[in-house]
């Protein structure tokens, strides 16, 4: 039936679609299983336990407010926000651009949510006990010399809820934000995380492991020092990648020239190709997510191939829907027998 819906759907501007999707989602009160028949493939990775290897990214919920109609769905972990400190509007509308021939996203959203207190308030009151994401970042109006502060306020908060917590550096959306992949910005931000992560772990007796989201667009340099800092100050997770600045494959399409991050099946090859590229040059111990270019089993299979051990979708889930998950769960399950 998604094919129908999502007919529908896309007559809607992509905001609006997006926001009366998670709506219907949430009145079905549908029970678990009854939109995917997702098998179970369980995995430990990062100290948790995944009951399969297909995750939504984040940007689908950013405030917390539909956790268990997503979860409904099937996925093996979700993940929400990014989220800030305080609560902000984000860049202008338009900022969200469907290019339905190349199965594509643009967006310039700006991390648009409602703050750390508010999505603290929304998990509190999910019945979801699964594996939870929480992505991390900074307001757009904090200087950049205050920005390790915006991700030690969110932390705290978020860290008694969490069941990972995700470093985003790599939104193209928010100016300066990829500064923080610099190898200098970079240490010094993970320095005070992890510092702070070894306070709150004495406090709670709960070690929550951290992961960092970061850009395809990436040098090989700037590789190499990203998957130094990451083995340096013992970062359980690496998610590659966020949206890429890159018109490859859309060349001459409507919307092409809009600014923002592409996602979607162009993405593929890139993201792949740099998830490659730090699996190689990590240790082992540390778990790979890749996320990018996600439409179909084969797509997922190849993040596996390059190195990944979990998956997320967000476009592919949004020109696909849930069979998407039940493809992917089966296939990757299916990979390893």
């Amino acid at each position: 039936m998604y094919p129908l819906l999502r007919s529908l759907l896309f007559t809607l501007p992509p905001e609006t679609a997006h926001a009366v999707a998670l709506k219907a989602l949430t009145l079905a009160r549908s029970p678990a299983g009854f939109f995917t028949r997702v098998v179970a493939d369980p995995v430990r990775l990062m100290g948790l336990d995944f009951p399969n290897r297909v995750g939504l990214a984040a940007g689908l919920d950013k405030n917390g407010e539909y956790i268990d109609a997503l979860a409904a769905l099937g996925f093996g972990f979700i993940e929400i926000g990014t989220v800030t400190p305080r609560p902000q509007d984000g860049n202008p509308r338009p900022r969200l651009f469907r290019l339905p021939a190349r199965r594509a996203l643009i967006n310039r959203m700006g991390f648009n949510n409602r703050g750390i207190d508010y999505l603290v308030e929304r998990v509190g009151q999910s019945r979801y006990r699964g594996v939870l994401g929480i992505n991390i970042g900074k307001n757009k109006d904090t200087p950049a010399e205050k920005s390790i502060d915006d991700y030690l306020e969110c932390m705290k908060k978020a860290y008694p809820l969490a069941g990972y917590l995700v470093i985003n550096i790599s939104s193209p959306n928010t100016p300066g934000l990829r500064q923080l992949q610099n190898a200098q910005e970079l240490a010094s931000l993970l320095s005070e995380l992890t510092r702070l992560r070894e306070r709150l772990t004495a406090n709670t007796g709960r070690r929550v492991p951290l992961a960092v989201k970061i850009a395809p667009d990436l040098t090989s340099p700037q590789i190499e020092d990203i998957a130094r800092s990451i083995a340096d100050y013992a970062i359980d997770g690496l998610i590659v990648s966020n949206t890429t600045l890159s018109r490859a494959g859309i060349e001459g399409e409507k919307y092409a020239a809009e600014t923002g991050g592409l996602s979607g099946a162009p993405l593929l090859t890139t993201s792949t190709a740099v998830l490659r590229d730090f699996a190689r040059r990590l240790p082992t111990k540390v778990t790979l997510i890749g996320v990018g270019g996600i439409l179909k089993a084969e797509d997922a299979l190849a993040k596996i191939e390059a190195g990944a051990q979990l998956v997320q979708v967000y476009s592919g889930f949004v020109y696909r829907g849930p069979q998407l998950i039940t493809e992917i769960s089966n296939a990757l399950k299916k990979a390893k027998e």
